[in-house]
């Protein structure tokens, strides 16, 4: 059986999701696509196949030969989408963020609660991508000891103009949140966020996170690098350590130096994360199993970065208590 895809968004995100499905997935196909740009929905859908383009994406979550949908629209999309997917009763894999505001989130995950199954997946696809998974894997094996300290570097090469200091946070940070949380299996409980005195305003920025197992989280968001592309993680354990390495294709070893090019965005760094979030997503439509991030997941890593907005416009620490904590 292959499962008939929709599409919605053909910018960067949404088209080289459209060309993976095509290309690299096995079991699925892009049945229909939308975007605003008809002639960008024309050329992507064209490319890939796609039975029916339109400029309506709800033209394409009502599709009958629509089996599910890919939301890969502007984030203040998403709630609404996302919602006509629940009640359509079709499966969404939605891009981060899940929306735009922690209590757009919880709509979401009443809407598919009242629905008594999983529908939703949330494109965090870094659980997807094998250094973190090795990475995960040697905590869990036990012979580095209980967990205390991620250390995370988000880097970009340059911010676009329209960059706020919020999305530091909200559109880069937010990657590093969800991964510590799936990494520690454990829930962040406290943020603080620390402003460069010596550049930019907001570039680069230091999240404090504390969680509530014990292990301490901190990030590096610097969003105007120049260099390149650089994520890294280092796991501190009591009994060692475990390090993301460098994905290079090549090293140079030339006049006594060594180096290695950096990717200019995260597509090259992330490909084979994509790749394979999509594949699981698409088993995940066979077996109404799936093994990405959830909507509950999609709340916690809004609700967290925006008590970390929070503290970054007040430089004071902020407490985090989710809605569906025991206590609250």
């Amino acid at each position: 059986m292959s499962f008939g895809i929709g599409i919605i968004g053909a910018g960067v995100m949404g088209a080289d999701h459209a060309r993976t499905i095509f290309r690299d997935v096995a079991g699925a196909h892009v049945a229909a696509l939308s975007d605003i740009d008809a002639a960008r929905a024309a050329a992507v859908g064209g490319e890939t196949g796609a039975r029916r383009v339109d400029t309506d994406a709800h033209v394409v979550i009502a599709d009958p030969g629509v089996d599910a949908v890919l939301i890969a629209s502007p984030d203040a999309t998403h709630a609404e989408l996302v919602l006509a997917c629940l009640a359509a009763g079709k499966p969404v894999l939605c891009e981060k963020p899940l929306a735009a505001t922690a209590e757009a989130c919880l709509r979401i995950v009443a809407a598919e609660a009242a629905l008594g199954r999983t529908l939703v997946q949330v494109g965090f696809m870094r659980r997807f991508d094998p250094a973190y998974v090795e990475m995960k894997a040697a905590l869990d094996a036990g012979a580095l000891g209980a967990p205390l300290v991620l250390h995370c570097v988000h880097r970009n090469v340059s911010a676009p103009v329209w960059f706020e200091a919020m999305m530091a946070i909200t559109n880069a940070a937010v990657h590093e949140i969800d991964i510590a949380r799936w990494l520690l299996g454990a829930e962040i409980v406290r943020a603080q966020v620390v402003r460069s005195r010596t550049a930019r305003a907001a570039d680069p920025i230091l999240l404090v996170l504390e969680t509530d197992r014990g292990p301490l989280i901190d990030i590096e968001v610097f969003v105007s690098a120049q260099y390149g592309y650089d994520v890294r993680g280092e796991l501190v354990c009591e009994r060692g350590t475990v390090s993301l390495a460098p994905p290079v294709a090549t090293d140079l070893r030339h006049a006594g130096a060594q180096s290695f090019r950096f990717a200019a965005d995260w597509r090259p760094r992330f490909a084979d994360a994509y790749r394979l979030e999509l594949q699981s997503w698409v088993r995940g439509l066979a077996t109404g199993r799936y093994e990405g991030a959830s909507a509950r997941d999609g709340y916690a890593a809004t609700a967290i970065a925006e008590a970390c907005v929070r503290s970054l416009d007040t430089g004071a620490p902020v407490d985090i208590r989710l809605a569906d904590d025991p206590q609250s």
